[in-house]
């Protein structure tokens, strides 16, 4: 009897609180139940928010009150399943920790919610998540560079596999988070369980990342499953982004800058003292101011300080920042027919004594995509199915229908890692806590 499923990754982006993202999730579910999904991957971190981009005020040696404010407004927004600190295993799974009294269960609801819409659905749903408990957040083994000062180290004993028998179909599914899948011990332990079914939530949309999929099924001979959040500079909380508003700082009524005397081969521009050299020592004639035809000749670069000549470059192009917006300096006319631009002129055509200094993202970065998404479907040899779907972000389902597990078995005839082709004569791997016998 072919041994067939429907399965589905959603690239989905956290939204500002959690119960409109747990009500996101019920739709995408819902979707996924009517194109006949049965087994359903969603992002990296998607209840409880990524923090891309967030320094939470810190420094070697040293943290800011606004980043401990930053902290506490992503400490809301994390969930509570009612687990341990330690984690409480089988008897959280079962429910026998202890409930508080007048409480129908432990923790905030989301476990309940979760339970709720698969039950509703139909659909098994495997949901990426940061959760609080004592304090901390965890499950990650490793948390990978800046999480670091907010996720705690997770237990190895989490990365046992888990089976099921969804549609007749029995699966051994496992999941290894974001930059876990760089770990070669740790993806072996997932392989000795004898896994068919790899799950790789993450938050990397860079290009390496679907050859490590690829890789990991053609090692594996399981079928990989990959979902990422595709995000916006405009989908990230306002704790992160800030208000949007941007400060200019005058000039108009700048302090004098101390310094030596000034001397006759010495010239001035906002503030700036530029020496000139003559060889005789004698004073440098003024050079008039220079005329648009003057400032066609000069390149200005975003480096802080750059000379440029009307041989070196033709193209007459101002200030380019990233994103596009322009932006004029302060030309000082050198001799030889050389531009100076002095950095910290004013903005715009150079008429105004205000610069214009960002404090936040500006309104016109807010489209730009912070994160592209990549979420993608994997065969067990490492063939592409579906994907990767990038720049796709209101909830992108990637369906990969009519999925043989038998696959699985077929593809082992040549490449088993973890049995016949592992020389576990030779080679062992023990994980503390972790038992890499298949589980039953």
């Amino acid at each position: 009897m072919p041994k067939r499923l429907t399965l589905a990754v959603s690239q989905s982006h956290t939204l500002p609180t959690t119960s409109a993202t747990l009500a996101a999730l019920a739709s995408t579910a819902r979707e996924a139940a009517l194109q006949g999904v049965h087994l359903l991957l969603f992002p990296e971190a998607y209840l409880g928010g990524y923090p891309r981009n967030c320094n939470f005020g810190a420094t070697v040696g040293s943290r800011s009150d606004e980043g401990r404010e930053q902290f506490l407004q992503y400490f809301h927004t994390a969930t509570d399943l009612g687990d341990t600190p330690r984690g409480a295993g089988d008897d959280w799974v079962e429910r026998r920790l202890e409930v508080a009294q007048g409480q129908e269960y432990r923790g905030d609801g989301t476990r309940e919610d979760l339970e709720r819409v698969a039950r509703e659905t139909g659909v098994f749903l495997v949901v990426g998540l940061v959760e609080k408990a004592g304090g901390s957040k965890r499950r990650k083994v490793m948390p990978t560079g800046s999480e670091r000062l907010i996720w705690a180290q997770g237990s190895p004993s989490t990365l046992k596999a888990v089976t099921t028998t969804i549609a007749g179909v029995k699966l051994t599914l496992a999941a290894a988070i974001c930059w876990e899948n760089y770990m070669p011990l740790l993806r072996y332990s997932l392989y000795s369980q004898n896994v068919n079914l790899y799950l790789a939530p993450t938050a990397d949309a860079r290009d390496t990342w679907l050859p490590l999929m690829r890789t990991i099924a053609c090692e594996s001979r399981a079928y990989v499953l990959s979902a990422n959040q595709c995000v916006r500079r405009k989908h990230l909380p306002p704790w992160i982004r800030g208000s949007g508003s941007r400060t200019t700082v005058s000039t108009k009524n700048a302090a004098t800058v101390p310094g030596p005397k000034l001397d006759n081969n010495s010239e001035t521009k906002e503030a700036h003292e530029l020496k000139i050299p003559a060889s005789d020592h004698s004073p440098m004639p003024k050079i008039p101011e220079p005329t648009p035809v003057d400032k066609a000749h000069g390149v200005i670069s975003p480096s802080p300080l750059h000379i440029g000549s009307s041989s070196d470059h033709q193209d007459a192009s101002p200030l380019k920042f990233r994103n596009g917006r322009r932006r004029s300096s302060n030309l000082m006319p050198m001799p030889d027919n050389h531009l100076l631009a002095l950095p910290g002129g004013p903005v715009g055509d150079g008429s105004t004594d205000e610069q214009d200094t960002d404090t936040s993202s500006p309104a016109d970065d807010d489209d730009e995509f912070v994160c592209r998404g990549g979420s993608c479907i994997i065969g067990p040899t490492g063939d592409v199915l579906e994907g990767p779907l990038w720049e796709i972000e209101d909830g992108g389902l990637l369906v990969a229908r009519d999925i043989d597990f038998e696959d699985c078995e077929r593809g082992r005839l040549d490449l088993d890692v973890a049995g016949s082709y592992s020389r576990n004569d030779a080679f062992e791997l023990r994980v503390a806590g972790l038992n890499l016998d298949p589980p039953p």
